[in-house]
């Protein structure tokens, strides 16, 4: 396996032991946008832009791998702010206006006292999440009780490995935290190598994930991640295998 570094509370804790988290979608041009009708694991009526969907996809499998990596704490996400001061026992949520009590972080972790807003990796997204964390801190000061007060988290950090069937083509999504509460995320592709080994998959070129792979394979993948944490079955047709962080080292 590749050398890798590695509420919602307790029921979905043994994500990782679970075995596969099963697929991920690709970052490609935010501007993209397909027909409706042939885009993939979406209502066939649906306007919404290519790069909304796979961040979905993103944030789903990057929260469920933070919940994962805590097993024991408090973990939110997407929650509105005044469901996490009120059922993280923090302090008063009354003190929050009623539209910022609305503002939903993507990751709060009310044990310690962190929370995270997960973007693309690029320059505008990373200081529109730094602008989001931001908010979500100084409207928190002013709910939450002295000693519980909230900060950006750090050190939040991981990929997780798509495989379709032996040798074929390789997806990766990856995230780092480079500044306090910002979570970055990118996709990469690798193309397909049958018989390979993982230490000649990881030496591979790394590319930007092909469209066309996310045309063919976005239905898969997004029922597959949410299968996997959902501990419902592999889609029909999936014969590929996804590995974790934890499964990597």
């Amino acid at each position: 396996m590749l050398d890798m570094k590695n509420s919602g509370t307790g029921t979905r804790s043994n994500l990782g032991l679970a075995g596969f988290l099963l697929v991920l979608v690709a970052a490609l041009g935010a501007q993209a946008q397909p027909p409706s009708s042939t885009l993939p694991g979406r209502k066939p009526d649906s306007k919404e832009p290519w790069g909304a969907f796979l961040g979905k996809a993103a944030h789903y499998a990057i929260g469920g791998e933070y919940r994962v990596q805590h097993p024991s704490n408090r973990v939110f996400l997407d929650t509105s702010l005044s469901t996490i001061v009120k059922r993280g026992k923090l302090g008063d949520p009354e003190r929050l206006s009623k539209f910022v009590g609305l503002l939903r972080p993507d990751i709060t972790d009310t044990r310690l006292l962190v929370l995270f807003e997960i973007k693309p990796d690029d320059e505008e997204s990373r200081s529109k999440g730094r602008e989001q964390v931001g908010r979500y801190l100084a409207a928190l000061t002013e709910a939450v009780e002295p000693d519980k007060k909230l900060t950006g988290g750090t050190g939040f950090e991981g990929a997780l490995f798509l495989e379709f069937e032996n040798g074929g083509a390789l997806w990766k999504l990856s995230w780092r935290t480079p500044e306090p509460g910002v979570t970055l995320y990118r996709w990469s592709y690798r193309r397909k190598k049958p018989g390979a080994s993982w230490n000649e998959r990881a030496a591979q070129k790394e590319e930007e994930l092909p469209r066309e792979e996310v045309e063919q394979r976005g239905e898969l993948a997004e029922q597959a991640i949410r299968a996997a944490h959902e501990g419902g079955e592999r889609p029909k047709g999936f014969q590929g295998q996804v590995y974790l962080p934890a499964d990597c080292h």
